[in-house]
């Protein structure tokens, strides 16, 4: 069966941390290492929380600050100072507009809390996608599969019409349990040559 519709991810994949200096030094200012930073933000169990969209975005960063003691005020200069190193790949960008031009369908499906729609709608990025599945909109997070079945749904193709770019080995192996494709993304030229292969595009 031909590939008619394809999904990406998107922390990790179209926004990736290139600069791991912003969090670091964040890091630092609370005596902890990079890898403690991380989980604090997105290991918690607001975090799970979250994602499932059983609290608001605000209300995950409002439980972050409260555990490093620093008040409501702070909330913003820490989401940007943790955030800092964060860097949209255009090169990416492009390539998926350009799919959309070969008449591709082309979603989204993201583990995320509920100000990535918000977001990604003010980087003008939410026209890449016919559609835009949200974990925190939908209750549902990767791996589950009820996250691809609703992409699927919502594309109105069959699992194995569509193909998933993402960059953990455990959200491929789901995608592909129920069906569809999937290309790891862990080096975007080697991916998106993988990707070019599958698509049959030259």
């Amino acid at each position: 069966m031909a590939i008619r519709a394809v999904f990406f991810d998107f922390g990790g994949v179209i926004m990736r941390t290139e600069y791991q200096s912003p969090r670091q030094k964040l890091a630092e200012r609370f005596n902890m290492d990079y890898d403690e930073m991380d989980r604090a933000v997105f290991g918690s169990d607001s975090a799970r929380r979250a994602s499932l969209g059983e609290i608001t975005e605000d209300a995950h960063w409002a439980a972050v600050l409260k555990r490093f003691k620093q008040p409501a005020s702070e909330m913003q200069a820490f989401r940007n100072n943790f955030f800092g190193g964060d860097v949209i790949d255009h090169n990416l960008v492009e390539y998926i507009r350009s799919l959309r031009g070969k008449k591709f369908h082309t979603g989204l499906i993201s583990n995320a809390w509920s100000g990535l729609r918000e977001f990604i709608t003010s980087k003008n990025l939410i026209d890449l996608f016919d559609t835009v599945i949200i974990s925190a909109e939908i209750g549902a997070v990767k791996p589950s599969a009820k996250i691809y079945e609703v992409a699927l749904d919502q594309a109105k193709v069959g699992a194995d019409e569509a193909v998933f770019v993402d960059d953990m080995p455990v959200n491929i192996e789901a995608c592909e349990k129920v069906g569809m494709k999937g290309i790891l993304f862990n080096d975007p030229e080697k991916s998106l040559s993988r990707l070019n292969h599958l698509l049959q595009i030259k």
